[in-house]
């Protein structure tokens, strides 16, 4: 099933009628983006960081956490009691440390961080759906972060991702939808124990080669795009596209399928990552 990388932008999404992002996700499940109703849904929001990779098994509901502070009463009175995902959140679990990451840690009392029951709220309202989550690692860079999502990239469930691009201008968000659309793949070329990295239009003559396909440029984003360190001072909320789009698996092919902004600086764009 395809992965999304969904941009939540500010917590009043959930009540601002004027924001196109709201409404989109409002129409999320009629727009067919998935041929099927997901059984449950992994989110890793930008709102749960910790120092080793940890997932909410919950049995029950969860509980509606409410991580921010002076926005409208309203808002604390929202409540997104969609059940557990417990067997989602072990399995997650399993994969990642059958691909490396050696301490996986469980929480059994933490439930749902704004970042992910807002725009859940908006996508799929009637909170029947179980929902797990999974935490980011900010000491970590985006290549960790990818491996992480590559090493879910067999979970049948909807991985959805979220978190809001906040671009110093117009630059960063232009080049992330080329970095993703464009799929700037390095190729890596073995030959005569010489490796050499090259750009996917390159040619090698009479050379024995490999090829490992990777979205080098938006794994370094830090060092690659333009105001990265003015568009995300803090890597927190860029990183749950990283794992989105290592979910995918090899070679997903991206697609932009909303894109607006607010208060003139917050991008709402949001991808879709087919699986091969």
């Amino acid at each position: 099933m395809d992965t999304f990388f969904i941009s939540h932008g500010a917590p009043t999404l959930c009540i601002d009628e004027k924001l196109p992002a709201r409404h989109f996700l409002q129409s999320f499940e009629g727009k067919g983006f998935l041929h099927e109703k997901p059984k449950s849904i992994l989110v890793i929001s930008g709102h749960w960081e910790t120092s080793e990779p940890t997932v909410n098994v919950i049995t029950g509901l969860n509980d509606t956490i409410h991580d921010f502070y002076g926005f409208p009463k309203i808002m604390y009175k929202l409540q997104y009691p969609a059940p557990g995902a417990p067997e989602l959140a072990m399995r997650t679990k399993e994969l990642l440390m059958e691909s490396g990451f050696k301490c996986v840690k469980e929480d059994k009392a933490r439930g749902l961080d704004h970042g992910a029951w807002v725009p859940l709220m908006l996508m799929y309202p009637q909170a029947n759906i179980p929902v797990c989550q999974l935490s980011v690692q900010t000491d970590k860079d985006g290549t960790y972060h990818y491996n992480m999502g590559n090493a879910t990239h067999n979970l049948r469930e909807i991985d959805m991702n979220d978190g809001p691009a906040f671009p110093w201008a117009v630059a960063f968000d232009t080049w992330l939808k080329e970095s993703l659309l464009n799929g700037r793949y390095v190729i890596t070329v073995i030959h005569n124990n010489i490796t050499l990295h090259i750009d996917f239009t390159s040619m090698c003559i009479n050379c024995e080669i490999q090829f490992f396909h990777s979205y080098e440029d938006v794994n370094h984003y830090e060092k690659k795009a333009p105001y990265a360190k003015k568009t995300h001072p803090w890597p927190d909320h860029f990183y749950p596209l990283h794992v989105a789009l290592g979910a995918a698996g090899e070679k997903p092919k991206a697609e932009q399928i909303h894109q607006s902004w607010s208060y003139g600086s917050i991008s709402y764009a949001s991808y879709r990552f087919s699986t091969n």
